[in-house]
């Protein structure tokens, strides 16, 4: 018989009282398995559908409970053996413990239940799947620091989790990881710092303070020129990124794609159905799709929040010689005012997704075609509910993994114009 694997984080409740046993029924949105427990549900981390496990109950709310895990008696096929030293203490990853493929799938049941259980969708058509490599994929990391030590938030926690390396950063990240753990040994280093972010093209990095301790808002020239120094490539305040054939300015400011792997994928993707007179982007940033979508011959308005993001757009349309009209400003307060019907339309919005003004212009501006990148199958659900009573229906729907080993789920659905 196996021995039972046991989760070394486990420990023991204050009663001492001998844990639980269930099975898990599912995996929901978030990455923790479903476990129904004498009439309450237990949502437990680190375990695959099927499994038999024992756990103790973390923390106990009204209508469901946060469990731990203490050890899989029968484990499924589809676990793996997690390739982090830290797997299960940082906060970073939640499904290294089952093989690439099943993580897929199981994100494409989450996304499917997700799409039933808010918006009462049934899509008639398969989902989609693209992925890529599952490790040194990321291209943009947030460690934290506290003295000496450098590292990654626990889950749900302040707690730092110290690590050697990161192996879903890429090789470049790393190096500068580790150029900063020697320069953090250093008695100059300033303590004052707790948070960095680094964001690499694999040929210069920028590094970005977040965080700082006690109100101290600035950083010495001196500290940004010895990291210049000591980490390999060091740029200062943007850096260019070849992404999908394009050169992209992007500033330490501006969100980018993170899995350095997948962005072309994801651009053909979301572009697979582009075609008219005139395209519509809304949240834009630096313009990974209104620079290609206005090189296929589509002149484009591109519509960001972020002055930083409008910066970096404003300087790739020109270096492209792109066709853009470039709005700062918010998605609402755009459409609110605009007249002019697109043909096309991409939205990447942030995890809340599009919201009720937004989805009412679109209905009232009845682009024919619509591209939805989303980060959040449940905002997505509940976008889609109102587009599609307004109308609109689903041409194609993928799953695209953006960042695997973990639980978040990136989705690109395509809505045409019912006949």
């Amino acid at each position: 018989m196996n021995e039972p694997i046991t989760n070394p984080a486990a420990k023991p409740d204050a009663e001492h009282l001998p844990p639980l046993r269930g099975r898990v029924e599912k995996l929901v949105y978030g990455g923790a398995g479903l476990i129904r427990q004498e009439g309450k549900t237990v949502m437990l981390p680190w375990v695959a559908p099927g499994e038999l496990v024992d756990f103790n109950i973390a923390k106990d709310h009204k209508q469901w409970a946060e469990g731990q895990l203490v050890a899989v008696d029968e484990p499924s096929p589809e676990r793996s053996e997690p390739f982090c030293d830290v797997y299960g203490r940082c906060g970073g990853c939640q499904y290294q413990h089952m093989n690439g493929e099943f993580q897929r799938l199981q994100k494409a049941s989450i996304l499917l239940e997700t799409l039933e259980r808010v918006g009462g969708i049934r899509p008639e058509l398969p989902v989609e799947i693209l992925h890529g490599e599952s490790k040194g994929y990321r291209n943009r990391v947030q460690v934290h620091l506290d003295g000496t030590r450098i590292g990654y938030h626990a889950a749900s926690s302040r707690r730092l989790v110290p690590i050697e390396e990161c192996p879903i950063a890429s090789p470049t990240l790393n190096q500068a990881l580790q150029a900063l753990k020697h320069m953090a040994r250093e008695q100059r280093f300033p303590r004052f710092v707790e948070s960095i972010e680094l964001f690499s093209n694999e040929r210069e990095t920028l590094l970005n303070i977040l965080e700082t301790r006690g109100g101290q808002r600035r950083v010495a020239r001196w500290f940004i020129d010895w990291c210049a120094d000591r980490i390999p490539g060091s740029a200062q305040s943007a850096l260019v990124y070849r992404a999908a054939g394009l050169d992209f300015q992007v500033s330490h400011r501006s969100f980018f794609q993170v899995n350095r792997f997948l962005i072309e994928p994801l651009v053909n993707r979301v572009l697979r159905h582009a075609q008219g007179t005139r395209a519509l982007d809304l949240y834009s940033g630096v313009g990974l799709f209104a620079v290609p979508l206005s090189r296929k011959g589509l002149p484009t308005t591109a519509v960001e929040s972020s002055a930083s993001a409008v910066r970096d757009l404003e300087a790739n349309a020109a270096n492209h010689s792109a066709r853009i009209d470039a709005h700062r400003t918010n998605a609402d307060a755009y459409l609110s005012a605009a007249q002019a019907v697109p043909d096309f339309v991409v939205t990447d919005p942030p995890r809340a997704g599009l919201g009720k003004s937004v989805v009412q212009d679109l209905l009232r501006l009845r682009p024919r075609h619509l591209a939805l990148v989303s980060c959040d199958p449940a905002t997505l659900s509940r976008d889609l509910k109102e587009l599609i009573a307004g109308g609109y229906r689903i041409k194609d729907l993928t799953l695209i993994d953006l960042f695997p080993n973990t639980a978040h789920i990136e989705t690109v659905c395509d809505l045409s114009l019912s006949e």
